[in-house]
C-alpha cells in the first residue's frame, strides 16, 4: 500500500475515532468547557502536580516477586505478610518436626486498564492482618507486555487471564487456603481460572469476592448512551482501536494534548458520587492514563467474548461477596445481581451513589464486607481489627 493510501486510511481512521470518542464524551465535554472558561490551562496542570505530590494514593508497597505466564510473559506481584511472633506452640512443631499449616492468603486481581494500586485502600485495612497478594495483570502497571501479543500477535483473551492467574497463585501461594477478589476483568480473570482449572478452586479457594464484574453480555451494555449511538460506536470501535494502536505514540501525544476532556470521561465512567475527594479522582486519571492505547486495543475485543456464566457453579458451596456500584456505567449492576442469581447463598451488596471504582469511591464499604468475608472463611480472626481506610469524600460528618 502507498504511503497516501496509508495516510487516507489513517484520516479515516482518525475521522471514526474522532466520532466514537464524541459520543462517549457528550456527558463530559460540556463540564470541561466551563472549566475551560473558568480555569487556566497552566492552573489546571498545577493543580494536577500538586494532587499527585500530595496524594499517598498507590504509595504502598510489599515484598515484590516476579511469575512467568504459560507464553513467557512476565508478571509482577507484591505480597504483604503478615509477622506472628511463634509462640510456645510453633516452638513444639518445630521442634517436633510438623510443619505448622499455611496462611490464607487473599489474592487481588485488577480492572482493565487499571493496576494492583487500585485497591490502595483495602490493601491500607488489611496490611498486617492477612497474607496478601496483589498483582498486575499482563501488559499493565509493572508487568510485561503480552509476550503472545508482542511476538505472535495474538489477541488476548479472559482464558489467558485465568492462566495467568494460576502463574501467580503458583509462585506466590503455593500451597495453602486461597481468597480470590477481583474487581471488573479481575473478577473476570477470577471466572476464567476456576473454568480451566477447577480442582484449584475445590482443593483450595476458601471465599471469593466478584467487587463491579460480569460474567458475561458485556456486548450488551450501553455505557449510559442512547441505543442507537452504542451500536454505531460497537460496530466501529474493535477496528479504531486496532488503527490507533498501531499509530500508538501519536495518539499518545494527543491524549495528553486532550487531557482535560479524557479527564472528565474518565470521572465520568469511573464515579457516581459528586463530592469525591479530587485527589481520588486523578489517582484514578493517572492510572488509566499510563494503559497505552495499543495495550487498550488488545484487551478491548476479549470482553465481548467473555462468557463464564457456567464457570460461577464452581463458587456454589463458597462463602461469595458480590458486590456492585447501583450507577456502575461500564458493568452495570444488574451483572452482578445475574450473578448473584447463580449463586444463590452469595452476599450481594449493591451501593447506592457508586459508580465502577466502587472500592475507591466508597472504600469504606468494600472493606467492610470485605473484612466480613474473610472472617467467614477463617481468614481472619473475628476478633481482629481492620485498619483504617480512609475516605474518597471531600464531605466529611460533623
Amino acid at each position: 500500500m502507498s504511503d497516501g493510501g496509508a495516510g487516507t486510511n489513517w484520516r479515516k481512521a482518525t475521522g471514526i475515532a474522532g466520532a466514537a470518542i464524541g459520543v462517549l464524551a457528550a456527558g463530559a465535554a460540556a463540564g470541561v468547557a466551563i472549566e475551560r472558561m473558568t480555569v487556566g490551562r497552566g492552573m489546571r496542570q498545577r493543580a494536577r502536580l500538586a494532587l499527585d505530590s500530595a496524594g499517598p494514593y498507590g504509595a504502598l508497597r510489599g515484598t515484590p516477586g516476579r511469575a512467568y505466564a504459560d507464553d513467557g510473559t512476565e508478571l509482577y506481584y507484591e505480597v504483604d505478610d503478615v509477622e506472628k511472633e511463634e509462640g510456645d506452640s510453633g516452638r513444639r512443631r518445630r521442634l517436633f518436626g510438623r510443619k505448622a499449616p499455611a496462611p490464607v492468603t487473599v489474592v487481588f486481581s485488577h480492572g482493565y486498564c487499571l493496576n494492583q494500586d487500585s485497591w490502595h485502600f483495602q490493601r491500607a485495612a488489611l496490611r498486617g492482618v492477612v497474607r496478601s497478594v496483589y498483582w498486575d495483570q499482563r501488559s499493565h502497571g509493572r508487568s510485561a507486555r503480552g509476550t503472545a501479543q508482542i511476538e505472535r500477535r495474538e489477541p488476548v483473551s479472559i482464558d489467558q487471564l485465568g492462566r495467568d492467574l494460576k502463574a501467580v497463585l503458583d509462585d506466590a501461594a503455593p500451597e495453602g487456603p486461597i481468597v480470590l477478589v477481583g474487581h471488573s476483568m479481575g473478577g473476570m480473570t477470577m471466572m476464567a481460572l476456576a473454568a480451566q482449572f477447577p480442582e484449584l478452586v475445590r482443593d483450595r479457594v476458601v471465599a471469593v469476592a466478584l467487587v463491579g464484574t460480569s460474567a458475561g453480555r458485556l456486548g450488551e451494555v450501553t455505557y449510559g448512551l442512547p441505543a442507537a449511538g452504542v451500536n454505531a460506536v460497537r460496530r466501529v470501535l474493535p477496528g479504531v482501536l486496532k488503527a490507533l494502536g498501531q499509530q500508538a505514540e501519536l495518539v499518545e501525544r494527543g491524549r495528553r494534548a486532550t487531557a482535560d476532556l479524557f479527564a472528565g470521561i474518565i470521572k465520568r465512567y469511573s464515579f457516581a458520587t459528586r463530592d469525591v475527594d479530587p485527589a481520588v479522582a486523578r489517582f484514578a486519571e493517572r492510572m488509566i492514563e499510563a494503559t497505552p492505547i495499543d495495550v487498550v486495543a488488545e484487551f478491548y475485543p476479549a470482553f465481548t467474548e467473555h462468557d463464564k456464566s457456567e464457570a460461577l457453579a464452581l463458587f456454589t458451596d463458597l462463602p461469595v461477596l458480590v458486590l456492585a456500584g447501583v450507577q456502575d456505567l461500564i458493568t452495570p449492576s444488574e451483572h452482578s445481581e445475574a450473578i448473584a442469581d447463580r449463586l444463590p447463598d452469595a452476599e450481594l451488596v449493591l451501593v447506592p451513589d457508586a459508580g465502577h471504582l466502587v472500592m475507591l469511591e466508597h472504600p469504606e464499604v468494600v472493606t467492610d464486607r470485605l473484612a466480613d468475608l474473610l472472617t467467614r472463611a477463617g481468614a481472619v480472626p473475628a476478633g481482629a481489627t481492620v485498619g483504617g481506610y480512609g475516605s474518597s469524600s471531600t464531605a466529611h460528618p460533623g
